[in-house]
C-alpha cells in the first residue's frame, strides 16, 4: 500500500541537493586533489564518512510516511539498506567486469558504499520496502510522466550515478597507461559526475514539475 504523500518544495529540494553536495565537498577538501588517484581507498572511505550522515538525515526528513514512520525509523532504514545496496552495486561490478584481486578489496567496498549512497539509500529512507514505490522510483517513465518530487529526487541522480559509473569505466582497459584508469578510479569521477548531473536534472524536472501543478491550479 503507498503511503501519503507530503508534498515537497522546490526550495526544499534544492536545499536537500545542496547539502548533499556538499559533503562531496568535504571529502574533497579533507582528501586532498588528487586523492583518488594516489589513494583510492582513503579518499573513497572520507566520501562515505562525509555522505553517508547528510544523505541518511536529509531523505529520512523527507520520508513519505512521515505520520506513521519516525526520523529515527528512517534513519535506520537508511543504515540497514547501506550495506544491502553496497552488496548489490559490488555485485553488479564484479558481474560486469570489475577486478576482483585482493589488492582491489577494500577499494570496492568502499566504492561501493559510495554508490549505495548515491543509488539505493535515499529510496530506502523514503520508502522504506513500497514495492510500488521502488517500481516507480526505478522506473525510466519518471522523465516522462508527471510524478511526485520525491521521485525526481531520488531518481535522476541515481540513474546519473549509475550511467556516469558505466561511462567512466570506458577508459580502463585502453592501453594508456594512466594512473587514473586503474579501478575504481575512472568508475568513481564518472558516478559523482553522474550524480552531480542527476541533481541538476532533478531541480529541472522539479521546476517543471511545479508549473504543472500551477498551472492546473489557475
Amino acid at each position: 500500500m503507498r503511503a501519503e504523500v507530503t508534498q515537497i518544495s522546490a526550495l526544499t529540494a534544492v536545499a536537500a541537493h545542496v547539502l548533499c553536495s556538499a559533503g562531496l565537498a568535504a571529502a574533497h577538501a579533507l582528501a586532498g586533489r588528487g586523492a583518488l588517484v594516489s589513494d583510492p581507498a582513503l579518499a573513497l572511505r572520507l566520501l562515505m564518512v562525509c555522505e553517508a550522515p547528510i544523505v541518511i538525515a536529509v531523505f529520512s526528513y523527507l520520508r513519505r510516511d512521515a505520520k506513521s514512520c519516525s526520523f529515527f525509523r528512517a534513519v535506520a532504514r537508511g543504515l540497514i539498506g547501506l550495506p544491502v545496496g553496497a552488496f548489490l552495486n559490488a555485485f553488479g561490478a564484479i558481474i560486469l567486469g570489475a577486478p576482483v584481486g585482493v589488492k582491489y578489496w577494500i577499494a570496492t567496498i568502499y566504492w561501493s558504499l559510495v554508490m549505495s549512497l548515491f543509488t539505493f539509500v535515499p529510496a530506502a529512507c523514503v520508502f522504506g520496502a513500497s514495492r510500488i514505490d521502488w517500481q516507480d522510483v526505478l522506473s525510466h517513465s519518471i522523465y516522462f510522466t508527471p510524478t511526485d518530487v520525491e521521485n525526481y529526487m531520488i531518481s535522476a541522480p541515481c540513474h546519473g550515478a549509475v550511467l556516469g559509473a558505466w561511462l567512466g569505466a570506458w577508459p580502463m582497459p585502453l592501453d594508456w597507461e594512466r594512473p587514473w584508469q586503474e579501478w575504481p578510479i575512472c568508475v568513481t569521477y564518472g558516478a559523482v559526475a553522474g550524480y552531480l548531473f542527476g541533481m541538476a536534472v532533478s531541480l529541472v524536472l522539479t521546476a517543471l514539475h511545479k508549473r504543472r501543478v500551477r498551472a492546473k491550479a489557475d
